[in-house]
């Protein structure tokens, strides 16, 4: 009798408001709910797809979406079976309430409540319960409001957003995901049926709790579409064999220390759009997952992807996987600092190649030495003698780059990883010979942007993580043909055992006490660097890069593409020539005073004075020496442009305008010099 009761009111009330200006007043007086939702925070990839997504601030998945970004097929299940006259009537059906009451009189409870769409996210928005005559009455008012502020689209957005899936799912974005593992956009006719069956009692028909209701619930939905001609008897006959889900899935959680990056960036952004490629974000945490089996409880593995000709992060594995572990692997270990071991050496060659005092052919000596007190050794404790400087990069020996790196002074290598973005932290705060064998701290997503800098051909541009516009012009760190020849000499580097011989550019690097094992490599393309250790910094007996991390990096490249791209050809002022081709300072390394050190009728450059400044005609810069003995070589910047030339004077080609140093060396390998401003 009480529901009788109810609903006599309810339609009593409802037609005592007929009036038209008493009505009208009545529904514009309606205090409306808050219609602006929360929704989940989103991380995607360049190309739209969901890499991880966040709880709103109640623990509730409720995700952002539009109509049209549903399967048309769940659109019209829906409203056939829940409010078939959705686009017709204004919030209440008329028919449907009138349809309850007599339902309600015959049976003497309530069979139907009569609720329209615009009823049910009335009652959402507020959550006002279902069966009482005071929420019913609010539903009904509340719902004639709705329909005079928003369209139908923007309605039945709000209930794909809010209607209940069970737990804490809310939404059909949300529940697609938790049980089908996918967007909603492209729902079977079975998925699509049992979205609609589940709202209507969402904890007792949820599939991973109640699978039974949850299957007779579909049945029921989808013997209705073949009614409504939304389905054809066929199609539900094979939806009805397709299995109904018995759990939830979890939510994606793909790249999480990086995720968790970007929104801490921006906590107020809910559509964080990175520059990430899903499928290898995918393929190298599988290879993370697999590359810790059997390497002890405490062993790590971090590994970055970038494309060195945008600067753009394709992938960033953290750690193998994110918990809280023995491993602990919720530690971002791309942002750690680590010591480098010997993957800063390619740069401090570079470096050595674009100021004149070494060449990839040049001879250096490899023996044992001191250096104010400084006595490095050689991982391995022995010594080559003499060696090619091609060679000595390649070995990854120590004490040639000491040499080289004594000779450059550690504040210019500083000053190259400051413009290639590296922060370095040294131990005790000053810089010595020990930087360049790994005595700084840096991070692997540092070391891979140095990379792709030399990959790029000696120019650094910041890595970004963000889908963005126009970025900025990157600062050069080497000349592009210091650049290559280093890239040349990496691509010589034999690959591990059992990996194709493809002239991946590469180094790897060990540093003091097997802390940590590093490759990083490049193609035409792409970058990868790869870190194995433990995130506590403890030793791990017998790792080497070359042995652990090496054959990580040549299968991160083998996941991301069948074959490398090309590298670039030599640049035209290469000078690829023999040791004994070479001008006589090249041809053994001596430091820079004592290359350009005075000597009895040494070479001196009587034009462009020093310190002058000089206009670059179309076809040169003149240049004249006198003294010294014939013939000479002339350089620009320590690239040589002219080579055994008998004259005295002669014209130099120089690229453009700026700061120049001009160096001349004759045949007796003496030297002189002159820095001038070419406009």
């Amino acid at each position: 009798m009480r529901a009788r009761h109810a609903f006599a009111l309810a339609a009593g009330l409802w037609l005592a408001a007929l009036g038209r200006d008493g009505f009208d007043r009545w529904i514009d007086a309606t205090s409306m709910p808050v219609l602006a939702l929360s929704t989940s925070a989103e991380v995607v990839d360049r190309e739209g797809i969901l890499l991880r997504a966040y709880t709103v601030a109640d623990g509730r998945w409720r995700m952002a979406i539009r109509a049209d970004d549903v399967d048309d097929d769940y659109i019209k299940m829906l409203v056939a079976y829940e409010d078939k006259r959705f686009y017709d009537h204004h919030g209440i059906d008329p028919k449907s309430i009138a349809r309850a009451v007599l339902q309600a009189v015959r049976n003497g409870q309530i069979v139907s409540g009569g609720s329209t769409l615009t009823m049910q996210v009335a009652r959402l928005l507020e959550d006002s319960g279902t069966g009482k005559m005071e929420g019913k009455l609010r539903q009904m008012r509340l719902a004639l409001a709705l329909e005079r502020r928003l369209s139908k689209q923007e309605i039945l957005t709000l209930y794909l957003h809010l209607a209940p899936f069970g737990g804490n799912l809310e939404g059909v974005r949300a529940a697609s995901f938790a049980y089908f593992g996918k967007e909603p956009k492209r729902l079977t006719p079975a998925e699509a049926a049992l979205l609609v069956a589940i709202p209507q009692a969402p904890e007792s028909r949820r599939p991973d709790r109640s699978h039974g209701r949850a299957v007779a619930a579909r049945t029921r939905v989808l013997d209705r579409a073949v009614r409504d001609g939304i389905l054809d008897p066929q199609q539900a006959e094979g939806a009805l064999t397709e299995a109904v889900p018995h759990a939830r899935r979890p939510f994606p959680a793909f790249a999480p220390h990086l995720a968790d990056r970007a929104l801490a960036e921006d906590p107020t952004l809910l559509h964080h759009v990175l520059t990430l490629d899903n499928r290898v974000q995918k393929s190298l945490e599988a290879l993370a997952r697999d590359v810790i089996q059997g390497q002890g409880a405490q062993v790590q593995v971090a590994m970055l992807v970038a494309d060195h000709t945008s600067g753009e992060v394709l992938a960033s594995v953290g750690s193998a996987s994110f918990a809280a572990d023995d491993r602990a692997g919720f530690v971002d270990m791309t942002q750690a600092l680590r010591s480098p071991g010997s993957t800063l050496k390619p740069l401090i060659y570079g470096l050595a190649f674009d100021q004149g005092l070494a060449h990839p052919e040049t001879l250096i000596d490899d023996k044992p030495m001191s250096f104010a007190g400084y006595a490095p050794q050689n991982f391995d404790r022995t010594y080559r003698g003499t060696i090619r400087i091609r060679n000595a990069l390649q070995l990854s020996l120590n004490l040639p780059v000491v040499q080289l790196l004594d000779a450059l002074g550690p504040a210019k290598l500083l000053a190259a990883m400051e413009k290639a973005g590296i922060h370095g932290v040294i131990p005790g705060g000053q810089p010595g010979l020990a930087i360049g064998l790994g005595g700084i701290g840096v991070r692997l997503e540092d070391m891979v942007q140095l990379y792709a800098a030399i990959a790029r051909g000696g120019v650094a541009l910041p890595l970004t993580h963000r889908v963005e516009g126009t970025r900025a012009e990157g600062q050069r760190i080497l000349s592009d043909t210091s650049a290559w020849q280093v890239g040349d000499i990496l691509a010589g580097l034999p690959p591990p055992p059992g990996a194709p011989g493809n002239r991946l550019a590469y180094k790897t690097g060990t540093s003091y006490g097997n802390r940590d094992a590093w490759a990083i490599g490049f193609d035409g393309r792409h970058v990868i660097g790869v870190w194995l250790g433990r995130p506590d910094g403890s030793p791990i007996p017998g790792a080497f890069g070359a042995d652990l991390a090496a054959p990580v990096l040549f299968q991160a490249f083998s996941r991301i593409k069948p074959k490398l791209d090309p590298q670039p050809s030599a640049p035209p002022s290469t000078l690829l020539v023999s040791n004994a081709q070479l001008p006589q300072p090249l041809q053994r390394f001596r430091s820079r005073a004592a290359a350009f050190e005075a000597a009895a009728n040494a070479p001196h450059v009587s034009f462009p004075p020093d310190g002058a400044e000089v206009e670059l005609l179309p076809e040169g810069v003149m240049v004249k020496v006198q003294g010294g003995r014939g013939p000479f070589t002339w350089l620009a910047d320590g690239l040589p442009l002219i080579v055994q030339d008998r004259a005295r004077q002669t014209m130099l080609r120089l690229p453009g305008s700026g700061f120049v140093t001009l160096s001349v060396i004759d045949a007796d390998g003496r030297s002189a010099r002159t820095k001038v401003r070419i406009r």
